[in-house]
């Protein structure tokens, strides 16, 4: 097994409303089960254990781009989505926050029954990784959410966050299970964050015998280590700046979406009808579920799809919203059926936006887009947990 990445993140209080959450969990598994459609389960679990691909998953589901709830809330909601459709779709999800985690040992179990995998061996996988992070090392990051995520065949991948009050920020870490070797396998080489002075590490090189009888440390060279390390650190400010973002990505992908008409092209005539909005919120949803690892390295981007709950960088645009998960939802009923002609559209989309970046420079009106968002929000359903978005004020008085 091989620990594939970790994330710090800002903590952020809140909550997620009603109509974001069931919006967030139809979303989720009209994402997973398109890529367990065209890749197969082992590619989700691959995609979960992505710090970069979860963020930006996080970001296009409406949530906050850079923080901590981004962890419970995307669980929640594929736990809520994908668990009633686990037969079909080979993927279980185990755990979650708080006294939920608790529960994931038992959940492995009731799912080893239902499947004849080894769930004695799953629980030991399940309560070494939150062990490991929790105790074996000790850098003021306490768990508080562990989902441990299955597929049918044995393999997995964990979700777990913790956090520190001292930093005011939590710190979530991934895991996939490649190969079900050893848990001794330098489990900790991308565990990075900025130094805040000595730490306990029992399983560092240093620490063999207070060690001893719990980990064998694994001999691999350092160097080939580090350079699988997979590490995101989110930025305190809540607003999105545009030094969070892969202008060039986006721009290309509001130009395709605003200036340019899906009649344009010809692998996109599936696609007519539909507005330049959707259409923008549909080719970021698109690199999601097809775009390959090094799109994810500005999640902040994503958030152009469907924006954040909080209004950063606007407020959620509901119908939008709809038409998308209508658009995806329709795709995946065809594929079933054997008419891939709207999935397969859906992935050309994505390979489209990624074409039109090559020749493309993008203006510097960044904070423009995201004043035009707001304007037009209200247009398109926008909603924040303060409420929903209202029509610019007039600026000239009205004398009658």
């Amino acid at each position: 097994m091989k620990r594939s990445g970790s994330a710090d993140l800002p903590l952020h209080y809140g909550y997620v409303p009603k109509w974001l959450a069931e919006r967030m969990a139809k979303l989720g598994l009209a994402v997973v089960e398109t890529i367990v459609m065209d890749y197969g389960k082992d590619e989700v679990l691959r995609r979960i254990s992505d710090p970069f691909w979860f963020q930006s998953l996080g970001a296009v589901m409406g949530m906050d781009w850079h923080s901590s709830g981004i962890t419970t809330s995307v669980m929640g909601a594929l736990k809520r989505a994908i668990n009633p459709h686990s037969r079909d779709l080979g993927i279980y999800i185990c755990g979650g926050k708080g006294n939920h985690s608790r529960e994931t040992p038992s959940e492995l179990l009731k799912i080893s029954e239902q499947t004849g995998l080894n769930g004695h061996e799953l629980v030991r996988c399940s309560k070494l990784s939150a062990k490991v992070d929790n105790t074996a090392i000790q850098d003021g990051f306490q768990l508080y959410t562990h989902n441990f995520v299955l597929s049918s065949e044995g393999k997995w991948a964990v979700v777990q966050q913790g956090m520190s009050p001292q930093s005011k920020t939590a710190r979530r870490y991934h895991w996939h299970s490649e190969t079900l070797t050893s848990f001794v396998d330098d489990p900790h080489t991308s565990i990075y964050g900025k130094n805040t002075g000595y730490i306990l590490n029992m399983v560092d090189k240093a620490a063999q015998p207070s060690r001893s009888g719990v980990m064998q440390i694994a001999h691999e060279n350092p160097q080939n280590m580090l350079s699988e390390i997979s590490k995101l650190v989110m930025p305190s400010h809540h607003e999105v700046k545009a030094r969070d973002v892969d202008l060039k990505r986006l721009g290309a992908v509001l130009w395709l979406a605003h200036e340019k008409r899906p009649a344009d092209f010809e692998e996109l005539l599936l696609l007519e009808g539909l507005g330049p909005r959707t259409l923008q919120s549909l080719a970021l949803v698109s690199e999601v579920i097809h775009g390959t690892s090094s799109r994810f390295k500005d999640p902040a981007r994503f958030s152009f799809a469907h924006g954040g709950k909080d209004g950063h960088p606007f407020p959620v645009p509901v119908n939008v919203y709809d038409e998308t998960l209508g658009v995806l939802q329709t795709a995946i009923y065809k594929a079933k059926l054997g008419n891939n002609e709207k999935s397969e559209a859906i992935k050309r989309l994505h390979i489209i936006a990624e074409r039109a970046e090559k020749d493309f420079t993008p203006n510097a009106n960044f904070e423009q887009v995201i004043e035009t968002e707001r304007n037009n929000s209200w247009k398109y359903g926008g909603r924040t947990v303060m409420g929903k978005a209202k029509p610019p004020m007039e600026m000239q008085l009205r004398l009658f």
